[in-house]
């Protein structure tokens, strides 16, 4: 890219609304898919056309897409009222809870509709679903497949989303009745696509990838021509042409060829090992894995260091800090803007509940209850409901702490009133007589 686009592209997209439409039109269009496309293009520099179903072919991509949005589907995102006091409760009796907690639409579950919205934030920049209102109250979101949502600008510089159905004319969607969610974005409101951006990774493994397979397809042989003493004639250029054939067919069947007098063949090519094409296949992983934010060993690239525990467990805490929370935090903030109204904002709003995590590590889990309740910040009732166990009421519903963390003056009041029950005890315990001396 020239230094002159490059400085108008940035300028461009730190003020969307005047410098974009001034760059490209009024009628600019600011999906991933054409814009960006007009601008940069999506064809690597290995010569491979990368579009999201050929960048699907590749493993690194699928296992990365498919480990990220089934992470964040499977958090619960729930509705919470704000208290009095600075708590929270549950407003599971709260209009917008079964939206999005349990049934965002006739035909998906919860699970479903946010795995393919956090998909569709990672292969093509943003996630788009309508929102369907009755009275002021979301009942229903539909996701909408990104390809069929085009952008533009109207004369105040605003988006404007309008939607072209399997059947029918395209028809325009109001701003109030689109959830829009962007992933990583230069403007702040169009997402930009990790597989056209990085279009010249995802083509470089798609070149490796055929290559070994070119390579395991000739049975690891390498290309070979026949060297002649001769200068052949057109008609035995034809005729020579079909002995190749039937060598070459003697070589792939795992026979001996008859090679006769004056043929000598010769290897002719980049030998795989000398090409380092294992360890080609083995950077592109790394590389894919690096656009997705996800540690190799998640997409099972393993090496002596992600195979230590402790190195392990460290890893996994950067991945859901730096990976799932930025994904986590988009959504909800977006749900919390779209599918709230300003005044139900002051008292609710909805979050992921991260703490899903720990239901896969029972240790991790019980210490964290144990710490929780021996320093009083939660009850065992509240736990118990974490676990989805009966409350059993009573002293399970009361804070409790350790004694023995008492504060240092009162360590003394702590001892007289241990010596004057004991005394008391002792009292009691005396035959009749001396008691009542």
């Amino acid at each position: 890219m020239s230094k002159s686009l490059a400085t108008v592209i940035g300028r461009a997209a730190s003020r969307p609304s005047a410098s974009l439409s001034g760059f490209l039109g009024k009628a600019i269009k600011l999906t991933d898919g054409e814009f960006w496309s007009n601008v940069l293009g999506n064809t690597s520099s290995s010569g491979k056309t990368v579009t999201i179903d050929s960048a699907m072919h590749l493993s690194a991509v699928w296992a990365c897409v498919r480990i990220i949005s089934t992470s964040v589907a499977g958090l619960p995102l729930g509705v919470f009222k704000r208290e009095a006091d600075g708590g929270r409760v549950d407003a599971r009796d709260f209009a917008l809870y079964d939206v999005i907690h349990n049934s965002p639409n006739e035909d998906m579950t919860a699970f479903q509709f946010w795995q393919a919205v956090v998909a569709s934030m990672l292969l093509q920049g943003n996630a788009y679903c309508e929102i369907h209102r009755v009275r002021g109250r979301v009942i229903a979101l539909d996701f909408l497949l990104p390809s069929r949502v085009k952008l533009e600008l109207d004369d105040d510089g605003r988006l404007q989303y309008w939607y072209t159905p399997r059947k029918g004319p395209r028809r325009e969607i109001a701003r109030q009745d689109m959830l829009h969610i962007p992933a990583f974005s230069l403007d702040g409101r169009v997402g930009m696509s990790a597989i056209r951006y990085g279009a010249n990774v995802f083509g470089s493994a798609m070149s490796a990838d055929d290559a070994a397979n070119s390579t395991f397809k000739n049975g690891l042989l390498p290309s070979v021509a026949f060297k002649v003493d001769r200068i052949l004639r057109p008609d035995q250029r034809a005729e020579f042409r079909e002995y190749i054939k039937e060598v070459a067919g003697a070589l792939n069947a795992g026979k001996s060829p008859v090679l006769e007098q004056g043929i000598t063949p010769e290897s002719i090519g980049i030998d795989p090992v000398d090409a380092q094409l294992l360890e080609s296949r083995t950077f592109s992983i790394e590389e894919i894995c690096r656009w997705f934010g996800v540690p190799p060993w998640m997409v099972g690239k393993t090496d002596s260091g992600s195979n230590w525990g402790t190195g392990l467990e460290q890893q996994m805490i950067a991945f859901l800090t730096f990976c799932i929370s930025s994904l986590t935090s988009q959504i909800q903030q977006c749900v919390n803007k779209r599918l709230l109204t300003p005044v139900e904002r002051v008292t609710h709003y909805a979050e992921f509940s991260l703490e899903a995590f720990l239901k896969a590590d029972t240790a991790g889990r019980a210490a964290w209850y144990s710490q929780m309740t021996q320093n009083g910040i939660m009850t065992r009732d509240e736990c118990r409901g974490k676990e989805n166990l009966p409350r059993r009421g009573g002293n399970a519903d009361v804070l409790t702490v350790q004694t023995n963390l008492s504060p240092i003056d009162q360590l003394g009041q702590s001892n007289d009133g241990q010596a004057a029950r004991a005394a008391l005890m002792n009292w009691l315990q005396q035959p009749e007589t001396t008691a009542q001396e």
